[in-house]
């Protein structure tokens, strides 16, 4: 395909800011990867707390299956893109000396050639696209810098996604506890303080989170240990 320019790159970082949450920029992020680069699948694996890996979005059933195997093996393309902050490019799974574990499960799925590009803002690792090629040699250095480019885009719009979809959920969680504060207080005589009290402790006490106590509260207009 032609190499994308600048104004491809621009439609394509436009349109990861429009999606409205972050599994659906999740999904424009492999959809985008698969046109800008010569890749025949992509996936996406997330970077949670403590460094765990979870595969987010794969384009194939084989390609989420070579990303979970970089997770349980701890080795692979992915985990030198993270840890080494370094794009990672792979001409041959099948002999590649510096995953023997990986490498051969890999090109038995029909994956030989691998380019894996690190997301992440200035001060998070966000996770790690990987690119993936039914041949080897299937990516060159225009390959790693085209997609290096797309990855910065993709990092930021996933960076926005995740903020933007946590203030939405605390915002949400805001509105159910204030409805559930207003129920209790209607039905016990409470005022705000005291019914927000009464969620707290029972939140507390049966280890469930403050939004799941208020959203049970607003279905049955109690507790839900009240007869």
């Amino acid at each position: 395909m032609t190499e994308p320019d600048a104004s491809d790159f621009a439609e394509m970082a436009l349109a990861l800011h429009e999606e409205p949450d972050v599994e659906q920029t999740l999904e424009r992020v492999v959809g985008y990867a698969r046109q800008a680069t010569v890749c025949d699948d992509a996936g996406l694996i997330l970077q949670h707390g403590q460094g765990r890996l979870e595969t987010a979005v794969a384009s194939d059933p084989r390609v989420r299956k070579a990303d979970e195997l970089q997770t349980e093996l701890a080795e692979g393309p992915c985990f030198q893109a993270i840890q080494g902050q370094i794009s990672t490019l792979v001409d041959d799974t099948a002999t590649d000396p510096r995953w023997p574990e990986w490498g051969p499960r890999a090109a038995e799925l029909g994956l030989r050639s691998v380019l894996s590009v690190r997301l992440h803002t200035a001060h998070t690792t966000l996770g790690a696209l990987n690119l993936y090629g039914g041949r080897p040699g299937m990516f060159d250095d225009d390959d790693v810098d085209v997609a290096e480019i797309f990855g910065r885009h993709a990092s930021i719009a996933l960076a926005s996604a995740r903020e933007e979809d946590g203030l939405r959920q605390a915002i949400g969680a805001r509105h159910l506890i204030g409805l559930a504060q207003g129920i209790l207080m209607e039905r016990y005589g409470l005022d705000a303080d005291r019914a927000f009290a009464v969620l707290r402790r029972y939140s507390r006490h049966t280890n469930t989170k403050l939004r799941s106590v208020a959203e049970r509260v607003i279905a049955t207009g109690r507790l839900p240990d009240e007869p």
